[in-house]
């Protein structure tokens, strides 16, 4: 984890609401061998890496939720009644899709507080997309004690790309994120989800 990339969003975060947050790291994954087998129900060789997403969140009394993407410059107000994809919204669909699907399965959202970055290179193939979802819905399971196993956070986090941002995924790039281990590849049987980690 990139200690000044954390160091940046807490500050920002502390700067903008002046209140304590959570942080949340959450990496990003290369795969070695399946690609487009997670999909297929097949086996992956995913391992997490040590670059990511941090996102500091909050609960908010306000009306609205306040997401900053500090590395675009880019703020994103919304209320958590009613929410839907965006024509258009890009990373702000992964926000709403994860606050959507959780609000699928009958449980309650407040509004929050977000700033998230992330040293994920451009265009890498590294999942940068699963590392905000998992950081988002990690987050919200623990502000609003949803009691949500790692397990149900990772289906969250997959069905809120296929319902919001239109990404038809398999569970690799959300499982390797949320269960990946130092220094270890996970052979994912992705029909089961079970994982066998490899030195």
């Amino acid at each position: 984890m990139n200690i000044d990339l954390k160091r940046r969003i807490a500050r920002e975060f502390s700067e903008k609401f002046k209140v304590e947050s959570i942080l949340v790291f959450s990496p990003g994954r290369i795969n070695i061998i399946g690609e487009h087998t997670d999909y297929n129900d097949g086996f992956v060789f995913p391992a997490a890496v040590d670059k990511g997403i941090i996102a500091a969140i909050s609960k908010s009394s306000h009306t609205e939720s306040v997401t900053i993407a500090s590395d675009l410059n880019e703020k994103f107000e919304f209320s958590v009644e009613g929410v839907k994809p965006l024509i258009g919204g890009n990373w702000r669909n992964y926000i709403l899709g994860v606050v959507g699907e959780i609000q699928k399965k009958g449980l309650q959202v407040g509004n929050f507080n977000l700033v998230f970055g992330g040293d994920i290179p451009d265009g890498s193939g590294m999942s940068s997309s699963a590392a905000l979802e998992n950081s988002v819905v990690f987050g919200l399971n623990e502000l609003f004690k949803l009691d949500l196993t790692k397990s149900e956070l990772i289906f969250i986090s997959q069905k809120a790309e296929h319902n919001y941002v239109g990404v038809n995924c398999g569970i690799m790039d959300q499982y390797a994120s949320m269960f990946g281990i130092k220094d270890h590849a996970l052979l994912l049987d992705c029909r089961t989800t079970v994982a066998t980690p490899f030195l």
